[in-house]
Parts: C-alpha cells; structure tokens; sequence
C-alpha cells in the first residue's frame, strides 16, 4: 500500500458513507436531512451567486445540469457560467483558490502534493457512481478479461491476443497522460501500485475521445485496448466500432455499477477546499447534489445515482 495515498483513501471512505448517509436519511431530521433543504427552501442561487466551478471533460453535462436547476435556466444558458479545464487544471485551481468547487475523479499523487505545498486540505466527496471501463475494437472476438489479465496487459507481460483466448495478434495497449482523470483512474483502481509499462508516444493519447476513435479506427482491427469511464465513452462520446469489456465475468451498465457487481467502481467527486467557510454557496450547492433532488438531475443526464462504491 502507498502510504503516502493512505490519508485521501480513509478521507474517501469516510465522505462516501457520510454522502449515502445523506441521501438515505432524507425526510428523516438531523444533519443529513436533505428534505427540508429541498422544500419550501429549494435552492436557487442567481447567476451573480452561483459557485465558480472547474472539472473534468467527463462531467461537463453534469455540471450543466446542476447549473440550470438551481439557476432556473436552460441548459444553453446555463453552459456560460460552467467553465471545466479538465481534472489537472481543475484541481490546481481549486487548489489555489480560483475555483470554489470541482467536479472530478480522485486526485493524483501529483495533484495531492501540490495541495500539501500550498497547505491546502481538500475535502473530496462523491456525487454519482462510475464505472471504469475497458474497451476493445467491435471486431475483437475477446468477450471480456479478468482484471489480473488486465493488469498483465499493461505491465507489458501479456502482449498477444491469443494469450487470453484471442487471435494471434499484438495487442496494442493504449494509454493516457498522466495526471488526466484516466490516468489516475488506471493507477488507482486497476494496477494498485504495480508498474505501467512504458509505451511507444503514439500510444499515449491526449484526450479520452481520441482514445475511443484509436481504439475503433478499422486499420487496427481487433488489435487495440483502451480505457475511460463509463459515461463518457457510452453518453458523449460514442463509437459504433468499440464495445465494452466484461471484467471477472461482469459487463459495464448502470445497474451492475450502482449496485456494486462490477468490479472496478468510483464515482465522479465534488471536491472543495476544507476551508470553504459554512453556509457558502458552494456548500450548499453540495448539500442539494446530495438531495434527491440532485440525484435525480443527475440520472436524467445519464449518469449513475450513489450507490455502492
């Protein structure tokens, strides 16, 4: 175990628990009431009163939909005022006080000792499940991979095809830049502190949706393996030449996501600075994505309600 991870993993825990807390406590009093926050008091904030917020490429329709709830505009209105430089920019924002709250995956190493240079305690709370998942060319005969085939594929010990019941063909293994929100996703949830191998520059691709084009362009046939997060690659950007992979004999969809039969699950985070004062707005933008309220914004965009992380 990574020591060094050890204070964020206990924090995620601890706020994952304190956020279905929330959200199943509703319409029942104390602190994790929600009801009375979305009743006669729902929330509406004006433009000039909304919460400067930054993100990651994946939640963008997310936060758009927060935005024209609580703002009472369209959603066309609403994008105007919801600025998402991707996760690293985001986090380096929040961080140095030009974000008030942030829409993102979990911080990379890199992203958590910039925060300790700048002592700055970061509070990371999840607002929707996710899924992490892989993906092949439409044409690959492979059905699904166990995670520790997975894993021997990106350590570079598993390098054909027909090694895991497959044709006799390289696989191309595809990856992400470091500090972008797959990137962390790989080294957190799937390599847990085993080594990525080094691959070839043209292997490493910039942004996710270009992942997903590499992964279905024809030439490359069944030959090609990649990853993303469920919402991007089955709501924004989908590709008619790539499918999912089953992993340990589960495939990706919203219910085997929420409750928690998939086995390579995290969830999209809201993330503040532990020092955002009370009762700010960006608090309590969080206590109302935490509603049910929120919650059902968040399913009609498409994404995954809170359930088992």
């Amino acid at each position: 175990m990574n020591v060094r991870k050890l204070p964020i993993i206990l924090l995620l825990t601890v706020l994952t628990v304190m956020a279905v807390t929330m959200i199943s406590g509703c319409g029942q009093g104390g602190i994790g009431d929600a009801s009375g926050f979305m009743g006669k008091n729902r929330l509406h904030l004006e433009a000039k009163d909304y919460p400067r917020v930054d993100g990651s490429t994946a939640t963008i329709p997310l936060s758009e939909a927060f935005a024209a709830a609580v703002m009472g505009v369209d959603l066309e209105e609403a994008r105007q005022y919801v600025e998402h430089n991707k996760t690293h920019e985001a986090y380096v924002n929040l961080i140095d006080g030009k974000a008030d709250i942030i829409f993102v995956t979990s911080p990379s190493e890199e992203e958590l000792s910039y925060a300790r240079e700048k002592n700055v305690e970061l509070s990371v709370v999840p607002v929707v499940s996710e899924g992490f998942v892989f993906l092949t060319n439409s044409e690959n005969l492979i059905k699904g991979l166990t995670l520790q085939q997975i894993k021997d594929i990106y350590t570079g010990k598993t390098t054909n095809w027909s090694e895991v019941g497959g044709s006799s063909k390289e696989i191309i293994a595809y990856q992400r830049p470091e500090n972008s929100g797959s990137q962390t996703g790989m080294l957190d949830l799937v390599m847990n502190g085993e080594k990525l191998m080094s691959p070839p520059m043209e292997q490493v691709v910039a942004e996710m949706g270009m992942l997903v084009d590499q992964v279905a362009v024809y030439n490359n046939e069944e030959e090609a393996i990649g990853y993303s997060y469920y919402y991007y690659v089955t709501d924004m950007w989908q590709n008619k030449n790539v499918k999912l992979l089953e992993v340990d004999g589960v495939y990706p969809d919203k219910t085997t996501i929420s409750d928690g039969s998939y086995p390579v699950r995290t969830a999209y985070y809201a993330v503040l600075r532990a020092d955002e004062p009370k009762g700010s707005n960006a608090k309590r933008l969080l206590k109302w994505i935490l509603s049910d309220e929120g919650q059902r914004i968040a399913e009609e965009v498409g994404y995954v309600r809170l359930g088992k992380n």
